[in-house]
């Protein structure tokens, strides 16, 4: 059974002896993220060596881009469907067989069509890294537990997108960039190992000792009432989630697949000195994954509503976007990391809010279909933000427009997410 301990819950609740073995699966999931982002950010991190060797546009990179994302939208309205049916374990294990082989089948490939279709199969497999994810702390946390948890695990991304800038350079000055491939692609069947060994539902778990399966069970009993697509569909507490990543999403791809080589460029830097203030941008952005977690679920703990936490906590963070509008203009690197950082912060902090709205809306056997619902409508927005980028970086080279659209679209995102769900109460299923 698992180590009981006598403390106050993570967030400053009342004493209670409860294990600690739910802290692990945030763990593993947060392992998860930071291999996902590894794998996914590496094209963003070798777009200069790769436009050099392959003489590649703007716009042939953003169509790579464009098919990666294509899949991610089909691979998380799947996702979500197959999470709820098989449920995280098997869930997970399937979406990191498919995206770790098809991130090492990046080194052999040999031009736009060949990488795209790469691509394509990532983006089908790391499309099941959030729906599985999110399933698991909803499976493993109480309400009051999950926002911190989201963040944790989603801090993760950010752990990868420091990793990759310092990592890929080394490997590929003295391996070349398709070794790189290959060689990180070993970390996803590490975790795999690991995942399949240490998960399984808590009710299942020998682990999870009863003192701890009671906390995580603490919430009113979802209803059984089952609710199907079509009915999801028509509710307006699944759209808003689902805009609210429509908006934000796209900024999130920006940052990760341009940012690169928007340094290369302003800075006139190259593969051997981009990386530290690339680093450094994520290593800041770590800080807003927990911190927007932490946020919200200590507003909870203090008396407030979900509703107004969530959103009080969003508002806040999406105010702090609002400076990137200039960084174009910002001569000195490391002025600009800071600004850049505190957009990149600002959007994990919001977005471990919004990853917690169908859990806070819906009952869990609905959870994995609405993640997955939102997170196609987010690649479907990326989409169209890659091919624009690419269209607008090669025909006018300037990135003032882009930036201004990274620092109106939280505010937009709130708003609608508040128009659409003024209360954030539980959805109602008729019996």
């Amino acid at each position: 059974m698992a180590e009981a301990a006598s403390a106050t819950d993570p967030i400053g609740g009342a004493t209670a002896r409860v294990g600690r073995y739910r802290w692990v699966i945030i763990s593993l999931l947060f392992a998860a993220t930071a291999i996902n982002y590894v794998d996914r950010q590496m094209i963003g991190v070798l777009k200069p060596t790769l436009q050099a060797e392959f003489a590649w546009t703007e716009s042939d990179f953003a169509h790579i881009v464009f098919w990666f994302q294509l899949a991610y939208a089909i691979g998380y309205v799947s996702f979500g469907g197959v999470v709820d049916r098989l449920g995280a374990r098997l869930g997970y294990a399937i979406a990191i067989v498919i995206w770790t082989i098809s991130h090492m089948a990046h080194g052999l490939a040999s031009g736009v069509t060949s990488f795209a279709a790469a691509r394509f199969g990532l983006g089908i497999g790391e499309s099941g890294n959030f729906p599985a994810g999110i399933r698991a702390v909803t499976d493993w946390m109480p309400q009051r537990e999950r926002a911190l948890g989201i963040g944790i695990f989603n801090a993760g991304a950010n752990v990868g997108a420091i990793i990759t800038p310092l990592l890929v350079p080394f490997l590929v000055i003295h391996f070349g960039w398709r070794a790189a491939f290959f060689l990180t692609g070993i970390f996803g069947i590490v975790w795999l190992i690991a995942w399949w060994t240490l998960y399984r539902h808590p009710r299942e778990h020998k682990r999870c000792s009863k003192e701890e399966l009671a906390w995580i069970e603490q919430d009113p009993a979802d209803p059984v009432t089952k609710i199907g697509w079509t009915r999801l569909l028509t509710m307006r507490e699944t759209w808003a989630y689902a805009l609210g990543k429509f908006l934000i999403d796209p900024i999130w791809w920006f940052f990760l697949f341009w940012l690169p080589g928007y340094l290369f460029e302003r800075y006139d830097m190259d593969l051997k000195t981009f990386g530290l203030p690339l680093a450094a941008i994520y290593l800041i952005s770590d800080f807003g994954s927990v911190a927007g977690g932490w946020m919200s679920s200590r507003m909870i703990k203090s008396g407030r509503s979900p509703n107004f936490a969530r959103k009080a906590t969003m508002a806040f963070w999406a105010a702090c976007v609002l400076p990137i509008w200039f960084a174009q203009s910002i001569d000195s690197v490391w002025i600009a990391v800071l600004v850049i950082g505190l957009a990149t912060a600002a959007h994990q902090a919001f977005s471990a809010n919004l990853y917690t709205l169908p859990s806070d809306l819906f009952p869990r056997g609905a959870v994995g279909s609405v993640i997955g619902i939102g997170g196609t409508v987010g690649a479907l927005g990326g989409m169209g933000m890659a091919l624009f980028t690419g269209y607008l970086l090669d025909t006018t080279g300037s990135y003032e427009l882009l930036f201004a659209i990274c620092a109106s679209a939280y505010v937009l995102a709130l708003l609608v997410v508040h128009l659409l769900t003024p209360k954030l109460k539980p959805v109602e299923i008729p019996a």
